[in-house]
């Protein structure tokens, strides 16, 4: 299936209450792990220690860090859509993220996203969407949220 394409604020309405796309699974692997952890100066064991994770940790091997899943967002949300004719996308808020299931590491993730509202502010569509981040053999989500996009369409 390919990409939902929307070209505008009425079109962003009519999909309220929708389920707009699954993401392809992505595998989390050590080496996204460490480089997360070097980029944001997070290097707790239990994301980067791989022998210490198996022998001391209660998930049997290293975790992604919530935030990483987090970041992930957008190159899964443009796996999903395609938003054309706009001038700017904002990433403008994410509410009531619950991390709920760690990610070990090789597991692989993909997102389910449903369109919960469409608010038109002076022009520029508001997008919130409920985000679940699913690992693949399990039943609970690694996270469950809402993400709110501003879309900056041209006239």
């Amino acid at each position: 299936m390919g990409k939902l394409i929307v070209r505008s604020h009425e079109e962003f309405e009519k999909l309220v209450g929708q389920e707009l796309g699954i993401s392809e699974y992505l595998t989390i692997t050590q080496d996204q792990i460490n480089k997360f952890a070097d980029a944001t100066l997070d290097h707790q064991w239990i994301h980067v220690d791989e022998e210490r994770a198996k022998t001391e940790g209660a998930f049997g091997s290293t975790i992604a860090h919530g935030y990483l899943t987090l970041s992930l967002l957008p190159y899964m949300w443009d796996q999903i859509i395609q938003v054309e004719n706009i001038k700017m996308l904002v990433n403008y808020g994410i509410d009531s993220f619950r991390f709920n299931q760690p990610v070990k590491v090789n597991s692989r993730i993909r997102t389910r996203v449903v369109l919960l509202s469409v608010t038109n502010l002076r022009g520029i569509t508001k997008v919130q969407l409920n985000i679940c981040m699913e690992i693949e053999g399990n039943k609970k989500p690694a996270f469950e949220g809402t993400a709110t996009f501003l879309y900056h369409f041209i006239k």
